[in-house]
């Protein structure tokens, strides 16, 4: 089993990561928003949504959302929260659901570079491009390697819910690793991340394969320009 659809599955992964910033996020969102003039009745693909607390947030602001994600308990979760303009399915990123559906797709909080095969990223941007509607954005925000990786913290120690995490990061045949090990009720758990090192320029030539324009390049959620050696983040803007 791919490591991504294990870990992601298990209640560990959100205790984890339980206290990401939500008030950070929404500000980010807003300010694609605003960027992009999506009109209010614009259909938007959240890909990768998790437990859905983007989807959620795009639905309240008047959008019709879709959410997609591999991990199924993760979609149990986030269709309580459905209704009428906000629905959410299992499904994997590689394949186009929703021929010609969307006006907006959005991958957020560097929900990408899981795969070992290039191929299966082409496939992505290849079922994104498909998805979308003639002039369709799609944004996809990464980390900035260049800073992850001279910022890189190799040991850290994290106790969330009375669990302590054992976090070890290492770079390693291009991908970025963090090893996480724990107890729990006497059992030992040891799960892995493993996150492509990507930078601006595979991302524009990914989507010029599929043929994507790429519009702007922002290095931060107030979408500051991007700086390779200060951003913290990679957003890119393509168009359909």
């Amino acid at each position: 089993m791919d490591w991504f659809a294990e870990w992601f599955n298990t209640p560990y992964y959100h205790i984890l990561y339980k206290n990401r910033d939500d008030k950070e996020a929404q500000e980010f969102i807003t300010n694609l928003l605003k960027y992009l003039n999506l009109p209010a009745e614009s259909k938007i693909l959240d890909l990768a949504c998790g437990k859905g607390r983007h989807s959620i947030f795009f639905n309240k602001l008047g959008y019709d959302v879709t959410g997609v994600d591999l991990a199924s308990k993760s979609i149990k979760y986030a269709k309580e929260y459905e209704n009428e303009h906000l629905k959410f399915f299992v499904g994997d990123m590689r394949k186009p659901n929703f021929p010609n559906h969307f006006n907006a797709i959005f991958n957020l909080f560097t929900s990408f570079g899981y795969f070992s095969d290039d191929i299966d990223n082409l496939k992505v941007y290849q079922s994104i491009f498909e998805q979308l509607l003639y002039k369709g954005i799609f944004v996809m925000d990464f980390m900035n390697v260049s800073l992850a990786m001279d910022k890189l913290i190799t040991q850290e120690d994290k106790e969330v819910d009375g669990i302590l995490f054992h976090l070890q990061r290492k770079i390693e045949n291009g991908f970025i690793i963090k090893d996480i090990k724990f107890q729990d009720q006497g059992e030992n758990f040891h799960f892995q991340e493993r996150v492509r090192t990507f930078n601006l320029d595979y991302f524009e030539n990914l989507g010029k394969k599929v043929g994507f324009s790429l519009n702007n390049v922002f290095g931060d959620y107030q979408l500051h320009p991007f700086n390779e050696k200060h951003s913290p983040r990679l957003i890119l803007i393509f168009e359909k």
